[in-house]
């Protein structure tokens, strides 16, 4: 059994019992949350696609944690003119773990 879920924008393939990365959610850890925007689900012997969503469809998750992305580097250079700057950026995110699809 899985099911597609758009989550802030983006869309993942999800089967229950999986952990995932999320582009970071503003609620607390230990919350129990629920996904409504459900675009396909497989139950094993039938798949519904929904047209964009399906209708009655629903994606239970727990946050477990809140943490930051490895480190990205971002290097700007202009040749000849002496520019030369360098950044990082770590991407904040949440980490779920889905408890079930129905």
């Amino acid at each position: 059994m899985f099911a597609v879920v758009e989550i802030a924008g983006h869309q993942y393939k999800v089967s229950p019992s999986d952990k995932i990365y999320v582009p970071l959610l503003t609620n607390e850890k230990g919350t129990t949350l629920t996904f409504n925007q459900v675009l396909l689900k497989n139950d094993g012997t039938t798949i519904k696609i929904g047209t964009p969503v399906i209708s009655n469809a629903s994606v239970e998750a727990t946050i477990l944690d809140h943490v930051k992305d490895e480190k990205l580097i971002v290097f700007k250079k202009k040749r000849r003119k002496g520019y030369r700057v360098k950044r990082g950026h770590r991407q904040q995110l949440t980490y779920l773990q889905i408890n079930s699809i129905s």
